[in-house]
């Protein structure tokens, strides 16, 4: 609703409007905010992507005290390879399984 909201009254691009809902994930984990969302909510609060910029967050975190500085360029690409990985795959399937029209 706050993504809709945005795109209706303002002049954000959706990209614009994307990264900030990541930014706003790791400013809430940061926080101390977005946490008890996830334990209570689950994965109802993991899969938006606010719950991408929780999962930076943390990797980031845990990356930097097993790697040190490193972790922090590290952390957040292995926390979320995962999810992305599955992402490019499912695509892939699906182009594979529907035909794409030009409009």
């Amino acid at each position: 609703m706050v993504g809709q909201l945005l795109i209706d009254k303002t002049r954000l691009t959706p990209a614009r409007i994307l990264v900030t809902f990541v930014c706003a994930g790791v400013l809430l984990t940061l926080l101390g905010v977005y946490k008890p969302l996830v334990e209570y909510a689950g994965a109802g609060a993991t899969v938006p992507i606010t719950g991408f910029g929780y999962t930076l967050y943390n990797g980031v975190c845990k990356a930097i005290e097993e790697k040190g500085l490193i972790g922090i360029f590290t952390g957040g690409l292995t926390s979320v390879a995962g999810g992305v990985s599955a992402a490019v795959l499912f695509s892939f399937l699906a182009s594979l399984i529907f035909k794409p029209k030009m409009k």
